[in-house]
């Protein structure tokens, strides 16, 4: 359940001090559905939330200097195991779309909340991911004005292709029966 303060209860918070304000009056409209796992295809440690927060080493592994001073976030990661942690909070403005358009709407950082789900494009996804994402789109939609949820590759197409055709969709239809409604 989100505070007043725009973190949600139950999941464990890192602030990320990538995001800033949205834009005043700026309704959140929108779920993004992200893939990362850092390295590629390596899950289960702790990069991705060292990226979130301006700690990762670029050193530590080749591909980690192609993300030097990248200053990247997300509202919430959805690691393997089910385990959520929310960088950013709802009312503020995560930086993970990137240039983007959903219905004509450009900039969709500024109305949307980003979750990013630990995986690759080409892998499935586990059975507790898709749990904990489809609770916390419930939580979302009960409290915010969602009309749509979509993939990243959507809203920035030729892109971005994440989260992938290793997505099911299906299994998150029970709470967002409609992925753009």
């Amino acid at each position: 359940m989100p505070r007043l303060d725009g973190w949600i209860l139950g999941v464990r918070q890192v602030p990320s001090p990538n995001c800033d304000n949205r834009p005043d009056d700026e309704e959140v409209s929108l779920i993004v559905i992200h893939s990362i796992s850092l390295p590629p295809g390596i899950f289960l440690g702790d990069a991705v939330e060292r990226l979130f927060t301006n700690r990762l080493d670029s050193s530590e592994h080749p591909y980690y200097a192609t993300l030097e001073g990248l200053k990247v976030s997300a509202h919430f990661f959805v690691r393997r195991t089910g385990e959520v942690l929310q960088f950013v909070p709802l009312h503020m403005r995560a930086w993970h779309a990137g240039v983007s358009s959903w219905r004509g709407r450009t900039r969709c950082n500024d109305f949307s909340i980003g979750i990013e789900l630990e995986g690759t494009d080409a892998g499935g996804y586990s059975d507790p991911q898709y749990a904990e994402l489809a609770g916390l789109i419930s939580i979302l939609r009960d409290r915010l004005p969602i009309r749509g949820v979509a993939a990243h590759s959507e809203i920035a197409p030729g892109r971005k292709s994440d989260p992938g055709p290793g997505f099911d969709w299906k299994r998150i239809h029970a709470v967002s029966p409609a992925r753009d409604i």
